[in-house]
């Protein structure tokens, strides 16, 4: 048979050899880094048998596919450490991701000692270098097998395999596992793991079912990498906003409030009001929006028009019971149809399009608890949310404006290159998830995708990610633990303006359907807080930080001068405070840099002699004495222009 690898180049071998013994034949080392391989497209297991002419590509760590193998591997290793110390642990799923691996178990949870004591007779496993050995059973068997080991889950699992499947297993010494692979030749292939955290995770996904205990792992081939990115690891803690933003005080969460329904504390809201502002003025004085506001609720009425009440109910926080009351109201999702009644409340004509109506919109989702994080998945939230009404020969243009504004946005906050941008489409297979008919929805995702070409952003298509009523682009950013979230999102809509008889009148005096764009311009502004704490570490651009400057003054001596130049700092609008406690100069500053004050002014003799300031700034460190006054038309013009300024100092 004739072997093509992944060079072009042909083996010949005389009978049937494994994907392993292949590798040995091209290269000891290579056989030595194999993790799997790739049979005429296939990703298969290192002892899959080659009968027959076939291309055949050997995969290692620097490939995803290996690195899966690699780390699926270190997933049972760390299975059978827990089974060996926890004997009544039950075994659940572990799986490779793309940090690493993790395993469910249904047993009590590990704190960091427990972790360290699993993580040592990994070692031990790992050290006895047992060879990962293949097998498969019938069903009767598989079940029979497992439930003798009282493993109810991996009982479970294999009873709902579908009638076809082959039942695999993997066992490494004493320790076997259900399992599909593909795995490493052996378990002394593993160089070198972590063992990251413990946490809650219920089984299968779902609330409904039992609460196990999850543990994450990462894994590599070299100790350096893991090193680095243990190293990485730690800056995300730093980052990480729902455990940076309560340090600074931004937001805290209590218990007995409910979950996903944080408390924006003072600097929270200062950041938050400040966003809110800048949006509202750009909108309504530069992209010709007007303001609305409406209900936080409305009968069932307003949402089955909409098809919410059929489409989207379980997401929606309802008001009283169906079959009970008279009356049912939900907390509204969104805010569209409250703005279509806006329209609808005069007759309009074409020369009145379009309308683009804004409103800084509080709305409730009821997202699954085991969703919630911090500020960027909550119950309750506010949103720079928009609804254009257009003719349809002004929809593409519009659309054009609202990618422009949200690129605007995001370049302001220096967010723009951190985002990637998503054609999100119905799904024709399932068809009974949304209103309209085919056409409509191929029409629409061929308009957005000429758009988005005409205008050279890079997208991804999505297929099933629309809402029911149309298409959209989504404009995604990973956290800093690599999570994606939506930001923002534009979405076409040709369909709703029928189910509300929303019309204008044309210039022949007919009665014509708009279409309508829904957008926003920043998306959600606890989301959005969220991602600026990841992104600058709780350094903000000046404009944003809830205490732009810090007055120092050396001594009590100074207090009056600190206070003199304090009220003409507030006077121009700049968040100032005054440090009067009796501590040294250096313990002042120290504790304004971890409070991440972009600016502090030192006051002593010989700046009120002079009246100026002795300026430190987290950008240049010692900018050394300015007249106050230059210093003043400094910042604000900072602030004015929401200017991001490199830190080009480290801070000590």
């Amino acid at each position: 048979m004739n072997i093509t690898l992944k060079d072009g180049s042909i083996k010949e071998y005389s009978g049937p050899m494994s994907a392993y013994d292949i590798a040995r034949d091209i290269s000891e080392g290579l056989a030595r880094v194999a993790c799997a391989a790739v049979l005429n497209g296939k990703v298969v297991d290192l002892r899959t048998i080659v009968n027959e002419d076939a291309e055949l590509g050997i995969l290692t760590f620097r490939d995803e596919e290996g690195k899966a193998a690699y780390r699926h591997t270190t997933s049972h290793v760390l299975a059978e450490a827990v089974k060996r110390l926890y004997p009544e642990a039950k075994l659940a799923i572990g799986p490779s991701i793309d940090t690493g691996f993790y395993y469910d178990f249904d047993c009590p949870s590990f704190d960091r000692e427990a972790l360290d004591k699993i993580e040592a007779e990994m070692k031990k496993i790992i050290k006895e270098g047992n060879k990962l050995e293949y097998f498969t059973l019938s069903r009767d068997e598989a079940i029979k097998f497992m439930e003798d080991r009282d493993e109810p889950y991996k009982v479970e699992l294999i009873k709902e395999l579908p009638a076809d499947a082959v039942i695999s297993f993997y066992s490494q010494g004493d320790f076997t596992d259900l399992c599909a692979g593909p795995h490493l030749m052996s378990t002394k292939q593993i160089k070198a793991f972590k063992l990251i955290s413990s946490s809650g995770a219920y089984w299968r996904g779902s609330e409904k079912n039992k609460m196990l205990t999850r543990i994450y792992g990462t894994a590599f081939d070299k100790k350096t990498d893991l090193e680095e990115y243990l190293r990485y690891l730690e800056d995300i803690k730093k980052r990480d906003h729902n455990r940076l933003g309560r340090e600074m005080e931004l937001f805290t969460t209590v218990d007995v409030i409910g979950q996903g329904l944080p408390l924006l504390m003072p600097n929270g809201v200062t950041i938050i009001k400040e966003l809110q502002r800048w949006i509202e003025d750009l909108e309504d004085n530069e992209w010709g929006y007007v303001r609305t506001k409406t209900p936080l609720m409305a009968k069932s009425d307003l949402y089955r028009i909409s098809g919410h009440w059929d489409h989207y109910k379980d997401g929606m926080f309802v008001l009283g019971d169906e079959e009970k009351d008279k009356e049912v109201y939900a907390l509204r999702p969104m805010t569209c149809p409250f703005q279509y009644y806006v329209y609808k409340a005069s007759q309009k004509s074409y020369r009145d399009l379009p309308i683009r109506y804004g409103e800084t919109s509080t709305l409730f989702r009821n997202e699954d608890s085991g969703e919630m994080h911090g500020l960027t998945r909550v119950r309750q939230f506010t949103i720079s949310e928009g609804h254009l009404i257009v003719r349809p020969d002004q929809m593409v243009e519009e659309f054009k404006g609202c990618l422009a504004l949200a690129k605007h946005c995001l370049t302001t906050l220096g967010l723009n290159d951190d985002v990637t941008y998503h054609l999100s489409k119905w799904d024709p297979e399932n068809k009974e998830k949304y209103i309209g008919e085919p056409e409509v929805w191929e029409e629409t995702q061929q308009h957005i995708r000429e758009v988005l070409t005409e205008l050279d952003i890079p997208f991804i298509e999505d297929v099933g990610e629309a809402a029911f009523y149309g298409p959209k682009v989504d404009i995604n950013a990973r956290n800093v633990y690599g999570k994606e979230d939506t930001m923002i999102t534009i979405q076409w809509d040709a369909l709703l303006a029928e189910q509300f008889d929303m019309y204008y009148v044309d210039q022949d005096g007919n009665r014509k359907r708009p279409y309508i764009i829904h957008r926003t311009s920043v998306g959600c502004y606890e989301r959005t807080l969220a991602w600026l704490v990841e992104k600058y570490a709780g350094k903000f651009p000046t404009w944003l930080c809830p205490e732009q400057v810090r007055v120092l003054p050396i001594s009590e001596k100074f207090h009056d001068y600190a206070e003199r130049i304090n009220s003409k700092l507030r006077s121009y609008g700049i968040r100032s405070s005054v440090d009067e406690r009796s501590e040294k100069i250096g313990y002042k500053i120290r504790d304004a840099r971890l409070h991440r004050v972009p600016y502090m002014l030192i006051a002593g003799q010989k700046e009120e002699e002079n009246e100026t300031v002795s300026v430190r700034s987290r950008y240049l460190g010692d900018e050394g004495s300015k007249k106050l006054d230059e210093f003043i038309s400094e910042v604000t013009e900072e602030i004015r222009t929401k200017q991001i300024r490199k830190i080009e100092v480290e801070e000590q």
